[in-house]
């Protein structure tokens, strides 16, 4: 079912909805009114015409009808008009039917009393169709001409054109009006539905400043409505900056607590003769490795997602370029920034940390060349979580002897070095994934196209359409 996300557009729909609903049940009602009292005025106007009738003629010498009726309409007396007046005749009363000279020759049937009883008034309306093709409505009725009894049906027709164009006529008068007042209330509608909703659409505004790290908490002045719901997001803000500081306190307080004894292992240690000597150093070392990895994780996991923690990108990559550079000046480092403005949502030691491990290992192990490639790709491209609008993608690629299918399995677990001829600890790339890992990323290794290592980062960042 299509769903529509945006306030002001559903408010929108819905009230072009019930103006479109509204206006044409007025239209229909409108029009079956005027059509009913069209209806109703043209009875009477064939009422008062039967009547003409009925009063201009009677019974003369002979026995025969008399009259000329004067009903003032032309149509009377042009043929094939739909306009009739016809006086005939009952029982046994033999004189020569009376008509007007419109009917000429030809003769209106008579319905059955069943089909079309009279009413109260000795009066009855029904509709025919004559020779010419035209709908009629007749009007009749029976009278007593004299003492002796002798009575004649009286019958008057209009041409039902008459009735249906002036209906007709109005009805597109009133479209017009309904159509042009129906624009007119949807243009109103929209500007005040914009104007009303415009407190909504700066709030937006203002936590898009927020989530882009350009502001702290919304400001400005805002209707009671609103205001209360931006009181309790600013409410929110200011408990999650807590949270994430008292986090990062009993972190700190932790890994002090902890730095302490674990040295004091490490130094007992060298002074324990061997055999045992070595057992307590490597223990003392992977406590000392685990205690560091999940007081990473834990500050992580209190700072992910926090509208805190931005980073720009560009600034860290080429500090971390120019300090790969100096170090390594036999080799050439190259960075390319696909796009501008980059933010990455997460903290700004932890993209050190990653991008400088994998700047280490790319430089470890290249020849001549590392390329650094930054670029801002959808979920949809990356593998990775869709509900997030945004992901940065980072390459690291070198030109060195790469690695095998086989041993990048290997190479992504903590403390395995797969050359121990060159230095280091085995533990950047593991601690690569796990900071990634904690921050919802991806990290992925394949062969470059130059035959080296390619490391595909994918790390979180900050949607330019947060709306």
């Amino acid at each position: 079912m299509f769903k529509v996300k945006s306030l002001t557009l559903r408010v929108l729909l819905f009230a072009t909805l019930w103006y479109v609903i509204a206006l044409v049940t007025m239209a229909l009602v409108i029009s079956a009114l005027y059509r009913t009292g069209a209806e109703r005025s043209f009875n009477d106007l064939l009422r008062a015409q039967l009547y003409n009738v009925v009063n201009s003629v009677s019974v003369g010498d002979g026995e025969s009808l008399v009259g000329s009726p004067a009903l003032g309409d032309l149509r009377f007396s042009q043929p094939g008009t739909g306009w009739y007046w016809l006086v005939e005749p009952l029982g046994s009363f033999n004189a020569a039917p009376l008509a007007s000279t419109s009917l000429g020759l030809t003769n209106l049937p008579v319905p059955s009393f069943e089909e079309s009883p009279f009413d109260q008034n000795y009066e009855r309306f029904y509709g025919m169709t004559d020779s010419f093709g035209n709908r009629l409505r007749v009007a009749e009725t029976e009278v007593i001409l004299d003492e002796s009894g002798r009575a004649a049906r009286f019958r008057v027709s209009g041409n039902l054109k008459v009735v249906e164009d002036e209906i007709t006529a109005f009805s597109r008068r009133l479209y017009a009006v309904l159509v042009a007042f129906g624009f007119g209330g949807l243009l109103v509608n929209a500007v005040t539905v914009v104007l009303g909703l415009k407190p909504l659409d700066r709030a937006r505004r203002a936590l898009e400043r927020i989530r882009g790290g350009e502001a702290e908490k919304i400001e400005g002045e805002f209707p009671r409505e609103i205001e209360p719901l931006a009181n309790e997001i600013n409410a929110l803000i200011e408990s999650n900056r807590r949270i994430v500081e008292r986090a990062r306190m009993q972190v700190g307080n932790l890994a002090h607590s902890l730095k302490t004894p674990i040295a004091v292992l490490l130094n007992e240690a060298r002074a324990v003769h061997a055999p045992h000597d070595e057992v307590i150093k490597v223990q003392a070392s992977a406590m000392q490795s685990q205690v560091s990895s999940y007081l990473n994780r834990a500050r992580i996991a209190a700072q992910r997602d926090s509208i805190l923690s931005r980073t720009e990108v560009e600034p860290v990559l080429e500090r971390l370029v120019r300090v790969m550079r100096k170090l390594n000046p036999e080799k050439q480092f190259e960075l390319h920034m696909e796009g501008t403005g980059l933010t990455l949502a997460m903290e700004s030691q932890d993209f050190e940390e990653t991008l400088g491990n994998l700047l280490e290992n790319a430089a470890r192990y290249s020849e001549h060349l590392v390329t650094v490639t930054a670029r801002l790709a959808p979920a949809g491209e990356v593998g990775v979580d869709p509900s997030r609008k945004a992901w940065l993608e980072i390459i690291v690629e070198d030109d060195g002897p790469g690695l095998a299918p086989d041993q990048i399995g290997e190479a992504l677990k903590r403390g395995r070095r797969l050359d121990e001829s060159k230095p280091g600890t085995g533990l950047g790339l593991s601690i690569v994934k796990e900071i990634t890992s904690e921050y919802q990323g991806k990290l992925g290794l394949s062969r470059g196209v130059s035959g080296g290592l390619l490391a595909r980062l994918v790390l979180p960042a900050v949607s330019r359409d947060i709306a």
